[in-house]
């Protein structure tokens, strides 16, 4: 189990450290990140998602509903608590929004998907396209909301029925929340994926994770650091407290112990970098969220492989 576990998480911080040194050495360009956010967020990571959810069958997909509603909850009180605690500290929505998704959401996309196989098993990858769907259908929408929300009413005086019918629009119309819940209609449906769509969506699909990877390390590279009492907590929230949470939650609904294992694990992932990238792209920037980031990695090179080890699979 030890070096299964190095084997795994070995590729994920060698290329989160890559495109870290290629953003600190000036490689390539880590302060406009727009392209490679765009090709990341809107184009590798919704095909992946749609792919892997499309091309499972109606029973898998149906056998991870009791871990995916205790995923979706666990994620739904972090995000709920940090939010409160942002707008308490910060009070703009928008950056409360942000930090809360980054620290909420796990990098699933990034880190999960690298140790679907090599740690969850054959049905690994759908864990953590579940994981992804979920989130995706519902915080990044929400977060998406109350950001354009926020910069709207200060653009405008106020917030108004109209600019909040538009920022739910704006946040439903992304491909991150589109792609998987056409996946899980597909899924549900039962219609089989004929293989060459399945083969030719894999193609751009199985480059997700390790730009995802890269993508991770090139922001952190670019991020301003500023350890906070709010960068710690954040840190300390995300790699301990939101497994701790799946894992009362688990044991609460009598999940069966790999189901149990998935979920501990798939929230023991550090930070996402869905906030920090969703920032960017909305104009949102926030070095508390990649403070978090990095700190939460860094942190998950210690923390991973002893939940890897303690969980029984």
């Amino acid at each position: 189990m030890a070096w299964s576990t190095v084997e795994a998480l070995a590729p994920v911080f060698f290329v989160i450290a890559l495109g870290w040194g290629c953003g600190r050495w000036r490689l390539i360009d880590n302060v406009d990140v727009s392209s490679l956010n765009t090709l990341v967020m809107q184009i590798a990571i919704p095909v992946a998602l749609f792919a892997i959810l499309a091309s499972s069958s109606r029973t898998d997909l149906l056998g991870h509903a009791p871990m995916a509603a205790v995923v979706l909850l666990a994620m739904t009180v972090v995000y709920a608590g940090v939010f409160v605690m942002g707008r308490r500290h910060h009070g703009r929505s928008s950056d409360a929004a942000i930090q809360a998704l980054t620290v909420a959401f796990p990098n699933a996309a990034a880190v999960g998907l690298p140790l679907a196989d090599t740690v969850m098993g054959p049905t690994g990858a759908l864990t953590v396209a579940v994981t992804l769907a979920v989130g995706s259908v519902t915080l990044s929408p929400v977060t998406i909301l109350l950001v354009q929300r926020d910069s709207g009413s200060a653009a405008d005086g106020g917030a108004s029925p109209r600019l909040s019918a538009r920022a739910v629009a704006v946040a439903l119309a992304k491909p991150i929340v589109i792609a998987p819940l056409l996946g899980l209609v597909y899924s549900l449906s039962g219609v089989p994926l004929p293989h060459v769509v399945d083969a030719t969506l894999s193609e751009i699909g199985m480059v997700s994770a390790g730009l995802a990877l890269f993508l991770t390390g090139l922001v952190l590279s670019a991020q301003r650091i500023e350890i906070t009492a709010g960068a710690v907590v954040s840190t300390i929230v995300s790699v301990l407290v939101r497994p701790a949470i799946a894992y009362a939650l688990a044991l609460a609904f009598a999940l069966p112990p790999a189901a149990t294992a998935d979920a501990v694990l798939i929230m023991a992932v550090p930070a996402g970098f869905f906030g920090v990238l969703l920032g960017l792209s909305l104009g949102a920037k926030s070095a508390l969220a990649g403070t978090t980031l990095l700190l939460s990695t860094v942190l998950a090179a210690v923390t991973l492989p002893l939940v890897i080890t303690w969980l029984p699979r």
